[in-house]
């Protein structure tokens, strides 16, 4: 026996042990599958992982939003004036639901490009944060097949607050916490939590919805009457182009909250959202995501499908309309009407 002699170390065996070392840390880490797969090629992303996390972002930031109306003072601020000079208020509901989502977000995927509505805002230690979760058991159960997408196409808009101004004046049904997941602009993946009410719709373009979520079989009018659905804060002309669009009969309701309407229109509380003035994309992302995933659509008022795949272009300039059936329709007769005021 020689005790002395050396012992030869052969590199590729090292090598494909440490690789099956990384794997095994991976699986205990993620639990296998597609989480294993997101993390393995890291340029390419898990719908189904992100889709989980969006849900566990907007749910927590909807905890905190919950959490400070709970409190006497929200310290309510004002961003300055809209364009329809309207007060532009933030609150700590905001600022801090934003900490939370964005940077629980940044940290599951950080490959991945966040908008915020409240994008200045920075904790002292983001590592504080933890990753949003990535294996949610109702998506799990919901969505059989996954999809891996670079994450260069990838833009997750989030609105931490959605119906600031009635969550300063305690309207508590109108306010959300929002998650969207745009696919080369595409409004791919949208995630509507309504923390007061303690629901949480989403939906992803050609797989599925919710199991909650409840969704109209046929347009809530009578085929004379058209229900729409505009902005208590920003209504502009909107109310007047409606009627005249739509007819005498037309149901205008004044409601506070992008996410809040879309969701009016899918449950067929309304036939339809109209808005004629500036918006932000992160209003609407996750609304447009759930109607894309139930074949309705929103669009322009000139028809065209709204871009979310450039960080840069925050605004939607050209107006809105938004119907989960017939929407063909009430966009000729607006055009009629917009032709006819010139």
């Amino acid at each position: 026996m020689n005790l002395g002699a050396s012992v030869r170390v052969n590199k590729c065996g090292v090598g494909v042990v440490l690789s099956a070392m990384v794997l095994l840390m991976m699986l205990y880490r993620y639990g296998g599958g597609d989480e294993v797969k997101r993390d393995a090629f890291s340029d390419m992303v898990s719908l189904k992982s992100l889709l989980s996390a969006a849900i566990d972002a907007a749910e927590r930031g909807g905890r905190i939003v919950y959490d400070v109306r709970e409190k006497a003072n929200l310290n309510e601020q004002s961003k300055g004036k809209t364009r329809e000079n309207a007060n532009d208020p933030v609150t700590d509901g905001d600022l801090m639901s934003h900490i939370t989502m964005f940077f629980s977000l940044q940290r599951a995927f950080p490959a991945v490009k966040v908008i915020s509505e409240e994008h200045s805002l920075k904790p002292s230690d983001p590592s504080t944060i933890e990753p949003a979760d990535i294996l949610n058991p109702e998506v799990g159960a919901a969505v059989s097949e996954n999809a891996f997408v670079p994450a260069k196409d990838i833009r997750v808009w989030i609105d931490p607050l959605d119906a600031t101004q009635e969550y300063t004046e305690d309207l508590r049904e109108y306010v959300t916490t929002m998650v969207c997941v745009a696919v080369k602009g595409y409004a791919t993946i949208g995630v509507i939590h309504k923390p007061f009410m303690h629901l949480t719709a989403w939906g992803w373009a050609g797989k599925t919805v919710s199991p909650n979520l409840k969704v109209s079989s046929k347009k809530a009018g009578d085929d004379d009457v058209t229900r729409v659905i505009i902005s208590r804060s920003h209504t502009g002309q909107v109310a007047a182009l409606a009627t005249a669009a739509f007819g005498d009969k037309t149901n205008i309701t004044l409601a506070g909250g992008a996410g809040f309407k879309t969701l009016e229109v899918i449950s067929g509380r309304a036939d339809l959202y109209l808005h004629t003035t500036l918006i932000k994309k992160w209003d609407l992302c996750a609304g447009n995501a759930i109607l894309n995933a139930l074949d309705g659509k929103m669009t322009t008022l000139e028809g065209k499908i709204i871009d979310y795949g450039n960080e840069l272009e925050l605004k939607n300039e050209g107006g809105l309309l938004a119907s989960l059936y017939d929407h063909s329709k009430y966009f000729g007769l607006l055009q009629e009407a917009r032709k006819k005021e010139g």
